[in-house]
Parts: C-alpha cells; sequence; structure tokens
C-alpha cells in the first residue's frame, strides 16, 4: 500500500541511539488523491508506519506496535509544500522490546512528535 510512498534520502548516526533521516514524500501517491483531492494532506497513520519502518531499518528487528502515546501532530504536511521531513528517532531497546521517541521536521517546524512501543517479533 505505501510503496514509493516516500524516498529516504539519508539515515545516519547523529548520537548514541539518536539517528536522523531525510524523507522524500511522492506527492503524486495515490494516497494524497483522497487524502485530500486539490490539498493533499499526510495521513497520521502514514507517519507512524514511516516512523516503524526506519526504527526496523535502524534496529534490525521485524518490530509489531503495541503502544503510541505522547502523540502530537503540530502541523499538516502537505507533500506538494513540504516534500521533505527530516525524522529524528530515539531509540531504547530491550530483548523483547524498542521504543521511539520521534520529531518530525519541515524546514524549522515540528510536524510531528510521539512514543512509539513495539514488541520484536521472533
Amino acid at each position: 500500500m505505501l510503496h514509493d510512498f516516500y524516498t529516504l534520502e539519508t539515515l545516519q548516526s547523529t548520537a548514541p541511539n539518536t539517528y536522523c533521516a531525510l524523507i522524500t514524500l511522492n506527492a503524486e501517491h495515490p494516497i494524497f488523491k483522497g487524502h485530500f483531492p486539490d490539498n493533499p494532506v499526510t495521513p497520521g497513520v502514514c507517519m507512524l508506519h514511516i516512523v516503524k519502518m526506519l526504527t526496523q531499518q535502524i534496529t534490525g528487528y521485524q518490530l509489531f506496535l503495541t503502544q503510541t502515546s505522547q502523540v502530537k501532530f503540530a502541523a499538516l504536511i502537505n507533500p506538494l509544500l513540504q516534500p521533505q521531513l527530516t525524522l529524528t528517532l530515539t531509540i531504547q531497546s530491550t530483548s523483547t522490546t524498542v521504543e521511539v521517541k520521534n520529531i518530525t521536521t519541515f524546514s524549522d517546524v515540528v510536524a510531528l512528535k510521539l512514543t512509539n512501543s513495539y514488541r520484536i517479533v521472533k
């Protein structure tokens, strides 16, 4: 469903357990035709999926979302106006769980803050 929704431009470690990802949204993706025509807005569930996919790539684990907390959508993300997003991910893990704190920005605007907890799928 989210095939070609975004492109990962860069992913780098910036501090212990902290990573910075730069992504570019595909404004031509079919999701934006329905959410919303002539005024595309990135769905929150898609942002949750992006955070999960990046966390899986960083940790090397398959993850199952168990909890989302401290969620704040602070700005609409229109892929025509803000195609590039920076996601800062701070990750803590145990042998069975992964917690990620995310801040997503475009320019100097904070668009999303959240904490996700995952169970590692074995």
